[in-house]
């Protein structure tokens, strides 16, 4: 029951905030789980290994607080992308990267912008600013409205790229647009950038306003150990260190992440075999008479078609319905004119896509 009295004590933009709202975790067996774009596969096998070593035999290490700022990861990290460690901070995930970059650049008289359709905890994160925002639409040729996007005068705008949900990548060259236009500061969110052609991290060196923010949730399959960060400027990642919470970063996720990271043979096998599954399947969605986005994501965002033929928000739903209620788990946003028509598909493994194909089947001879 809610109490008004302490509802009346809130800040009032908190009083109206809407949390954001997470896909469906079901917690019995059974569910073919396609609906929050996590890995199919298991992390590799060093990551429980460290996180043994790290705790042992008596948990003696856990009483202690972790490296404070990630220092060894952040230097791990800054070596993969062939950057330094002052280019990198490290977060809880990459949301609370992003979190902090809200904090450092948004209020009520300084917008941050986004596109949308796009990673819907952007407006949470606006709100919990009380901050302004500047919501730029795509249309359904997804393509970048670069003029819309340096005409909103946001002194930061979030680029999720690959798009989610749509799974569309943007070119570098496209990014670089938009830097050599854009008088704030550019956030690629990277979320999905392991499964794409092209990433924006070259683009560092010259583009100071650039941030790239990255996650261990997907290719790396550490999404219950929430480590993500920021690769930018060192300017950039100073303001992000003076905003950032103390100790953000647990001792297991740091080291679950340093494993992870080290073990490229692995995680090259994971993301080749998610990719391969993502094309097998956009093919047989074309094959289909399905329009489907041209995926660069661990996701397939398509538009289903009945028996009839028809497609539209309701066939949509009615698809959603059916896999809902044989336990296959898919996303579908019906709040947005463009997404509605769609069902989100995250790839799971070749048996799991399977399952999802036959009762997509049994639902266009039984809807």
């Amino acid at each position: 029951m809610n109490s008004p009295e302490i509802q009346s004590l809130a800040l009032p933009h908190v009083a109206k905030l809407h949390a954001y709202t997470p896909g469906l975790q079901p917690t019995e067996s059974g569910w073919t789980k396609l609906n929050t774009n996590e890995c199919p596969y298991p992390p590799s096998p060093k990551v429980a290994e460290a996180i043994r070593r790290e705790v042992g035999e008596a948990g003696a290490s856990l009483r202690l607080y972790p490296n404070p700022n990630s220092g060894p990861l952040r230097a791990a990290i800054a070596s993969h992308h062939g950057l330094a460690p002052e280019n990198v901070c490290v977060g809880n995930g990459s949301d609370d990267i992003l979190n902090l970059l809200m904090r450092c650049f948004c209020r009520p008289d300084r917008s941050a912008g986004f596109m949308l359709p796009s990673y819907s905890l952007y407006p949470v994160l606006v709100g919990v600013q009380d901050g302004a925002s500047a919501v730029i639409p795509f249309d359904r040729s997804m393509r970048l409205p670069v003029d819309e996007m340096v005409a909103s005068g946001s002194r930061v705008f979030f680029l999720t790229s690959p798009n989610a949900p749509t799974g569309v990548a943007f070119t570098n060259a496209e990014i670089e647009t938009i830097l050599s236009r854009l008088a704030g500061v550019l956030v690629v969110d990277e979320a999905y950038a392991p499964f794409a052609r092209e990433s924006a991290v070259s683009l560092l060196a010259s583009h100071p306003r650039l941030v790239v923010v990255r996650t261990f949730s997907k290719a790396y399959a550490l999404a219950g150990i929430r480590v993500g960060y920021a690769l930018a400027h060192p300017d950039v990642i100073g303001l992000l260190d003076r905003v950032r919470d103390s100790y953000n970063v647990s001792r297991l996720s740091q080291v679950a992440a340093l494993a992870a990271l080290g073990d490229t043979t692995y995680y090259h096998d994971v993301v080749s075999r998610v990719c391969a599954t993502r094309d097998r399947y956009l093919k047989i969605f074309a094959e289909a008479g399905w329009f489907t986005y041209p995926s660069q994501a661990n996701f397939i965002f398509t538009e289903p078609r009945n028996a009839k033929g028809e497609a539209g928000p309701e066939v949509a739903k009615s698809a959603y319905d059916f896999l809902c209620g044989r336990k296959v788990l898919v996303r579908h946003f019906p709040s947005h004119a463009l997404t509605a028509p769609f069902l989100r598909i995250s790839v799971g493994t070749d048996d799991e896509m399977l399952v999802l194909w036959h009762t997509l089947q049994s639902w266009q001879k039984n809807a």
